[in-house]
């Protein structure tokens, strides 16, 4: 048992009883660290599937709740769901979305600040099970006959909140177990539980929508729920916390944790040189790299949760081949757009090691969205081929460079040489570039409601535009690290080489 305190924060991290139980069955009393190192990446990616999957239901039903001119809807659903299939029906879900992402946004930096302070496991164990409780007082409102708008604007704030937790421990935890010269890969084969969540919650969603949509938000409300209890039990925080140490046949430049925090995880806990201060919220700001990936993400995320909350609905409302799509088939096609991000994130883990550069890669993959996007609003209608060809290469481009900053770079950048041995940054790092980005989340899906309702002409060059910032900003980094390839480094970390000159964040503050 590892007990931390300081004047900042205090708590005590306990053996997961999973833990305990699992060790009953080994030989030696204990599991091995890369044992231990599958449990947590195991562990912290069907959370955060679970996470995701709760958040699909409110596009899939958003044509089963709004009116649909074109009448290819049958059931009980038909004629949509009050207040929500009036003339301003688009713009009301809209406004339930901005509510939900808003409140994660601010959320994720509360979460992130108090991450850094608390229990990793039961902080995400709250935001997974509070979660599921929203997700089913969502669906209540099919069998209650509620019909108050309130009433759902009341429940997605709520969710919001509870959603927030999940994504600065996940990644927290994550980071405390692996080496930096690894990130990219590992988390960007990690970072696959966005599209594989949003997949999983698509199927679910849809499957149930026959039954009525209230079941499509109970079944991924189950599903993270039990999760949130199967986390409580097993997930170990961090080498100390269950007394963990490398095997002595190990080599360290394997499976080495990242370089602030080798030290002060596998040595003794009663070490006296390490700080374990959780850093403050200002200070993480002033770590070079943080606030221009963060106002990156903003864009990126921009675009990347337009296409979460509306893509299904676009392609019903779309004639593909010369018809409409019904709404289920509506929803299983936009999982493509989420297969192609599962393989943009791990394109984008592996390029960023193999070119020691991140800003590079996020760059390469957010300026080649631009044509992405544009060819596939121009050509996505012509065939059902074309349209699924298009929508994964979308997907790829669009949540490569998002899946790559908010894990390898917010990792990267949680443990900075800057810190001076801190380990106690990563939430607060995480959240303050997830959280900039949630701004941006929440604001692309609300304007869509609205200029929806006008073209969606005018959607794609407002994405296609939020593309274009979103690379600029990172021209700094991108030449820090060009200089770097061509006339070599030191062993500096991956961004902290290509952030030089440092921004004047001091001035922003």
């Amino acid at each position: 048992m590892a007990s931390w305190t300081s004047s900042e924060f205090l708590y005590e991290e306990v053996k997961p009883p999973g833990i305990r139980f699992l060790e009953r069955f080994k030989r030696s009393g204990k599991l091995s660290f890369k044992q231990y190192q599958a449990l947590v990446f195991g562990l912290t990616f069907i959370a955060y599937i679970a996470f995701h999957a709760t958040r699909k239901p409110n596009s899939i039903v958003k044509g089963t709740l709004s009116k649909q001119p074109t009448g290819h809807f049958k059931g009980a659903d038909k004629g949509g769901w009050a207040p929500f299939d009036g003339p301003d029906g688009t713009a009301l879900l809209g406004q339930i979305d901005l509510a939900f992402l808003s409140v994660y946004a601010v959320g994720m930096f509360v979460a992130g600040h108090l991450g850094d302070r608390l229990d990793l496991r039961t902080f995400l164990t709250i935001g997974m099970i509070g979660t599921g409780v929203c997700t089913t007082m969502f669906g209540f409102a099919f069998w209650a006959n509620i019909h108050t708008f309130y009433y759902f604007l009341a429940i997605q704030t709520l969710a919001g909140w509870f959603q927030s937790i999940g994504w600065p421990c996940v990644v927290a935890v994550l980071g405390n177990w692996f080496d930096k010269k690894r990130r990219g890969v590992i988390m960007g084969i990690w970072s696959a539980h966005t599209s594989i969540g949003n997949i999983i919650g698509s199927l679910i969603a849809t499957g149930l929508l026959k039954f009525g949509w209230g079941w499509s938000f109970v079944g991924p409300a189950l599903l993270i729920t039990f999760l949130g209890v199967v986390v409580y039990l097993f997930l170990p925080v961090n080498p100390p916390a269950v007394e963990a140490e490398r095997d002595g046949t190990e080599v360290d430049s394997t499976m080495r944790l990242g370089d602030t925090i080798t030290e002060s995880f596998l040595s003794s806990r009663m070490s006296t040189g390490f700080d374990r201060r959780a850093v403050g919220f200002l200070a993480a700001w002033k770590i070079p790299g943080v606030a221009p990936f963060a106002f990156c993400l903003f864009f990126t995320k921009l675009v990347s949760y337009t296409f979460l909350y509306w893509l299904p609905f676009y392609v019903s409302q779309t004639e593909i081949g010369g018809e409409h799509l019904s709404q289920e088939t509506s929803g299983n096609l936009s999982t493509l757009f989420d297969v192609g991000g599962v393989v943009g994130g791990i394109l984008a883990g592996y390029f960023s090691d193999q070119l020691d550069g991140r800003a590079i890669t996020a760059g390469g993959f957010i300026y080649l969205t631009i044509p992405a996007l544009f060819l596939y609003r121009i050509y996505g209608h012509v065939s059902m081929t074309i349209n699924i060809i298009l929508m994964f290469v979308a997907g790829l481009f669009v949540n490569g460079p998002y899946a790559l900053i908010t894990t390898a770079v917010a990792a990267d950048l949680g443990t900075h040489k800057s810190l001076k041995g801190n380990a106690r940054a990563l939430a607060t790092v995480t959240a303050i570039i997830d959280g900039t980005g949630s701004v941006g989340a929440a604001i692309g899906p609300v304007l869509t409601g609205y200029i929806a309702a006008i073209s969606w002409d005018a959607v794609f060059y407002m994405l296609m535009t939020a593309a274009l910032i979103s690379g600029l900003l990172l021209t700094t980094l991108i030449i820090g690290e060009v200089k770097t390839l061509l006339y070599g480094s030191s062993e500096e970390d991956e961004v902290d080489a290509a952030s030089a000159p440092r921004p004047p964040i001091d001035v922003l503050l």
